[in-house]
C-alpha cells in the first residue's frame, strides 16, 4: 500500500510542472502577450508634425484600436519615414482618427499608439 501511494505522488510530483506550464500558456493571451515600445516625447512631436505637415489621411477600423490588437488584413500599413528615427524603422503605422498607430508588420499586432 505504501509503494502504491509513493508511486502515485512521485506520479504527481513529475507531471506537476507540465501542468503548471500548459495552464499558463493557456491563460496569457490577448493584450497580456502584447510588445510595446517606447516613444520618446521628441519623436512623438516629430510623428505628429509628420502627419500634420504630409496630411496623411486617416483610415477608419471598426473595432478600437489598442496595443496588442491585431490590424485587420484590410488596414493598409505604411512604411515609416526614415527622420522618425532609426529605432522604428522595423514598424508600419497607420493613421486612424487623430492616432499614429505603430504596428508590427509581420503579426499586424499593435506596439504603440501615439494619440
Amino acid at each position: 500500500m505504501k509503494r502504491a501511494i509513493l508511486a502515485i505522488l512521485a506520479a504527481v510530483a513529475l507531471t506537476a510542472p507540465a501542468l503548471a506550464q500548459s495552464t499558463t500558456t493557456v491563460t496569457t493571451t490577448g493584450a497580456a502577450n502584447a510588445t510595446s515600445i517606447t516613444v520618446a516625447p521628441e519623436q512623438r512631436t516629430r510623428i505628429k508634425g509628420y502627419i500634420t505637415e504630409h496630411k496623411v489621411r486617416p483610415v477608419t477600423v471598426k473595432e478600437r484600436i489598442t496595443v496588442g490588437a491585431t490590424l485587420p488584413a484590410d488596414v493598409e500599413l505604411l512604411p515609416v519615414p526614415g527622420d522618425w528615427g532609426p529605432s522604428l524603422h522595423s514598424y508600419r503605422y497607420v493613421y486612424s482618427g487623430d492616432d499614429v498607430v505603430l504596428v508590427d508588420p509581420t503579426s499586424r499586432r499593435v506596439v504603440q499608439v501615439i494619440d
